[in-house]
């Protein structure tokens, strides 16, 4: 075993010097510093340390390299605030980004659309010629009154800026204050300007600190009458995509405790104004959501705890670290909720297990999924080659030691030109990313599974969804598809 591990670390450790071959000495060393090969976890004297720390990132992208990153426009838009259903996110600036963000997430939600929810709706400024030179304050204004007759049933709209607006200098905030006395219902501006920042990431942070500033700090009196109970939480970074958010809600509701607010997958403007009244915040993508929590607990005392319910073997370890922050009652409960699901975890593995056992996957997503899926995978009998992230930060790097193991290739903002050669080098069996690399990997005769939205499938979040997760990668997997083709070098003449 020793030696396989040795023999795989080698191995990939060669692979990323022929990587970097490629580039000029200058990006090559830059480069360098993003790539790596997980070493042993070791217990240090305060913390768990392992080779993923020393990965780089968080870091701007080289030019001409061909990142697979967002901007913080997506953050905010596509991720924090799209998905809060009873607000409608105005795209403010040209109609580019406003059309592109079309194709949301799949973050399912229950309501009337166009009635008292709005998620799927797009709602953009479409800036001109003269808006540019001229400002837009005034048809951001506009665009907030016919909104509000259109739609009297929205409680809320955020201000989505776009790159044109930093540049410009519209002063959204003044137009949210003056709408805000106007028409009596609360307007955000959100100052996540695409050039903003390396990567999407601080689209999150710019959209948690306008909850912060806008909704919870001007929520006081929202939540003042809220009496809540004793087992009062919060669902933090959940987006409910495919249903997520409302599979781990059904565990969380089974062992006894009551869920006031989902963030941000299916939630209400008045969920995320009570949100403080909870008494713990439990945060499942921890890149997207950790400034808030972390801000409630300085200023509201809700403590925060990290959850993964990805695969049978987290959820049943987050149930029991959930569970030990209430009373017996809790704990029993989470005890006989694990006991139920067992007959359901033990025929998914044993309809799937012999046909994924041994199966290798390299993934590259973002938020939290480049460690969180790794047990779900492993609770198949499947083989983690390699992860990494978009724009993960070095925290997210650290707690992915806990993760993955040792001779595993990590990545970070991994290039287009790197992914491909690590795909053919290694011939995973499976390729879990996002959308822009779906199709080039298939035509590699790699079978894929698209790990940002599920691939128009889901939920994975629970024991239900670890039932569709495992049923859809032995779907992508021993398709027999992948029999009937070759590689146009491999056909006869």
């Amino acid at each position: 075993m020793a030696k396989d591990i040795a023999d795989t670390a080698e191995q990939n450790n060669k692979l990323i010097e022929e990587v970097l071959a490629a580039y000029p000495a200058k990006t090559a060393k830059k480069r360098a510093r993003h790539l790596n090969v997980a070493g042993a976890v070791e217990e240090g004297e305060t913390e768990i340390l392992s080779k993923c720390d020393t990965v780089k990132s968080n870091i701007k992208s080289i030019p001409g390299v061909m990142t697979i990153r967002g901007c913080s426009y997506a953050g905010s838009k596509g991720v924090v605030w799209g998905p809060i259903k009873d607000m409608v996110h105005i795209s403010h600036g040209p109609v580019g980004c406003g059309q592109y963000s079309w194709s949301q997430r799949r973050n399912y939600y229950t309501g009337a659309t166009g009635i008292d929810s709005f998620v799927t709706m797009q709602v953009t400024t479409d800036f001109q010629e003269n808006d540019i030179i001229f400002g837009g304050d005034k048809k951001l204004e506009k665009s907030i009154d016919e909104l509000n007759t259109l739609f009297p049933l929205l409680n809320g709209i955020s201000i989505q800026s776009e790159c044109p607006i930093g540049l410009i200098g519209d002063d959204i905030e003044a137009v949210s204050r003056k709408k805000n006395k106007d028409i009596g219902k609360t307007i955000v501006p959100v100052r996540c300007e695409g050039f903003r920042g390396v990567s999407q990431s601080l689209g999150h942070h710019i959209a948690n600190d306008t909850i912060r500033d806008w909704v919870l700090e001007a929520g006081e009196g929202a939540r003042a009458g809220y009496e809540g109970t004793p087992y009062d939480v919060n669902v933090i970074g959940d987006y409910n995509i495919g249903g997520d958010a409302w599979s781990s809600r059904i565990l969380l509701e089974e062992i006894g405790l009551n869920v006031i607010g989902n963030w941000s997958g299916d939630a209400t403007l008045a969920e995320i104004e009570r949100a403080p009244k909870a008494k713990l915040n439990l945060i499942h993508c921890y890149r997207s959501m950790n400034y808030i929590c972390r801000h409630m607990e300085e200023k509201h005392g809700v403590a925060w705890m990290e959850y993964n319910f990805f695969g049978p073997s987290q959820i049943e370890a987050s149930l029991r670290a959930i569970a030990a922050k209430f009373d017996a009652t809790i704990q029993a409960n989470a005890e006989a909720v694990i006991a139920k699901y067992k007959p359901l975890v033990d025929a998914v593995k044993a309809k799937y297990q012999a046909r994924l056992e041994g199966k290798t996957v390299m993934l590259y997503v973002g938020g939290l999924r480049p460690r969180h899926v790794i047990t779900a995978y492993e609770d198949l009998g499947m083989v983690i080659a390699g992860t990494g992230y978009e724009f993960g930060h070095g925290d997210d790097y650290k707690r992915t030691g806990e993760y993955v193991k040792e001779g595993t290739l990590i990545y970070d903002d991994v290039t287009g030109y790197e992914l491909e050669k690590f795909i053919e080098t290694i011939r995973p069996d499976l390729v879990g990313s996002g959308i822009k690399e779906k199709y080039p990997v298939q035509k590699m005769g790699i079978p894929f599974r698209q790990m940002h939205s599920w691939d128009y499938s889901g939920p994975y979040h629970g024991y239900d969804g670890f039932a569709i997760f495992a049923r859809d990668m032995d779907l992508a997997i021993n398709n027999p598809v992948w029999g009937l083709f070759d590689a146009p070098w491999k056909k006869s003449a």
